[in-house]
């Protein structure tokens, strides 16, 4: 008979630790390299002065949410114009739809903000604690003392100001850095900017310094996602089993009665992994194909003098010949083929098309509304007239002269609301809101039909560029 109260078993098995030994090779140095370059970007860009001369902010990258614009050096973002940001964010996804599917997990491996800060947080960790053997013994020690006490507080003190820093970065991408800095030190600042820095502090300390991993096991969607993307000639990590098995300890004399593979079972590439899994096992959900253990093993290898390569970036439909003695195809071969070559065309296309839309958008803009309550009104001598709604949009670093014109039945004339010319000016930078009245004189025939097409025109008197709104003059229909 079964035991009914026996404990039914846990579905979650509680994390261990992970604590990755130091290798060198050229993964580890490319994964450097763009660790330093992606901080540098994050943390120096808002710093970056760029000229747009008066009236203007002149820090090349600033998010200007109160006026609800975004500069990037030369180029400036309104928020009518969201679709820029649409389009950039549609090429980032098929980016890295075209690098999962060359390369598997490469995004993951070396450019993912999450696996940036934490190779930086295991750096800090490792200056201050030690390697692998030694952070294993700290973590293993059950008594607290003054040395593991001063080690862990001289790291969690280190991980807070490198959140802190993350947090700072970010809030200076929404106002002018050199301004804001002051205000934080002084407790000037807005609220919002220390509440979002606290935030960003808390998340980056514990997404880089305590989950780790399991951010990206869990939390992170794209383990889950990256498959739709990969196929049999995708390049990722594997272990070249067929070459590797049986393993074997390394020996001195070769005993002819045992044969064994080239892996002496060192078990370097598991203790290298960020994600602490064997690579050996298969594909697995949790590799970010960062290349560490390659890296390892190719050290390993140099050392007991066999080939390299025992794990290396592989295509699933390579792993049939390389068994039957035959060399793989070409890395090239697997990056140039129609998947990869249909996202690049997408790609390309949507960034085409950004370019372009990006030149021959207009420096002035003008929208209209027409005033429908009433539609017209009865003038004392009889004429008709119709009241629209004009924004007028000045993108210059400048003021600028507008003039309003009208086209379309002769008769037809403009007076616009609160000035007797029909020239406004309109500041640097900003939308005006201007009533213009479109009059029918009383025997015309526009102020006797129901509808009549009707554009208006402005003008930029400084340089001749020129905005158009089609609308309709709406009469008494009397006839």
């Amino acid at each position: 008979m079964s035991d009914n109260n026996a404990t039914p078993p846990s579905l979650y098995a509680a994390r261990e630790p992970v604590f990755p030994k130091r290798v060198t090779g050229a993964f580890r140095n490319l994964k450097w390299v763009i660790m330093l370059v992606a901080l540098g970007i994050y943390y120096l860009t808002p710093w970056i002065r760029w000229d747009r001369g008066p009236q203007l902010p002149d820090q090349a990258v600033l998010i200007d949410l109160a006026n609800r614009r975004f500069y990037f050096f030369w180029i400036e973002i309104w928020s009518h114009e969201f679709y820029f940001v649409a389009g950039l964010l549609i090429m980032a996804g098929l980016g890295l739809f075209l690098f999962t599917s060359a390369l598997g997990r490469v995004w993951c491996g070396y450019a993912c903000p999450q696996t940036v800060w934490t190779d930086l947080f295991i750096l800090v960790e490792r200056w201050i604690e030690g390697d692998r053997n030694a952070r294993l013994r700290l973590h293993r020690q059950k008594k607290w003392d003054f040395r593991k006490a001063r080690l862990r507080v001289t790291k969690y003190v280190s991980w807070f100001l490198i959140g802190l820093a993350t947090g700072g970065a970010w809030v200076f991408y929404f106002a002018d850095a050199p301004t804001l800095l002051v205000d934080l030190v002084t407790g000037q600042a807005h609220p919002v900017a220390y509440t979002t820095m606290l935030v960003l502090t808390a998340t980056t300390f514990f997404f880089g310094g305590i989950a780790r991993e399991q951010i990206c096991i869990y939390a992170c969607p794209w383990p889950r996602i990256q498959a739709a993307m990969m196929d049999e000639d995708t390049l990722t990590i594997g272990y070249r089993d067929w070459r590797g098995e049986p393993r074997g300890k390394l020996r001195k004399k070769q005993d002819d009665s045992k044969e064994t593979g080239d892996c002496i079972d060192c078990m370097a590439c598991v203790n290298v992994c960020p994600m602490g899994i064997d690579i050996r096992d298969g594909q697995q959900m949790e590799c970010i194909t960062c290349g560490l253990c390659i890296d390892a093993c190719d050290d390993m290898m140099d050392k007991i003098g066999k080939p390299r390569g025992l794990i290396d970036y592989l295509a699933a439909s390579d792993e049939p010949k390389e068994r039957a003695g035959n060399p793989p195809r070409p890395v090239w071969s697997h990056i140039f083929r129609f998947r990869t070559m249909m996202y690049t065309a997408l790609w390309s296309l949507v960034g085409v098309g950004l370019v372009f839309a990006l030149f021959i958008r207009p420096e002035i803009e003008m929208t209209v509304a027409p005033v429908r309550n009433p539609i017209f009104v009865t003038m004392s001598d009889g004429s008709i007239r119709n009241t629209y709604e004009v924004r007028l949009l000045n993108k210059h670093g400048e003021d600028r002269p507008f003039r309003m014109t009208l086209k379309g039945d002769p008769s037809l004339y403009i007076q616009l609301e609160g000035t007797p010319y029909e020239t406004v000016t309109v500041n640097a930078n900003e939308t005006l809101l201007q009533k213009v009245h479109v009059i029918a004189p009383r025997h015309s025939e526009p102020a006797a039909m129901e509808r009549v097409d009707i554009r208006l025109w402005v003008e930029d008197l400084t340089t001749g560029d020129r905005a158009h709104n089609d609308t309709v003059f709406n009469g008494r229909a009397d006839k």
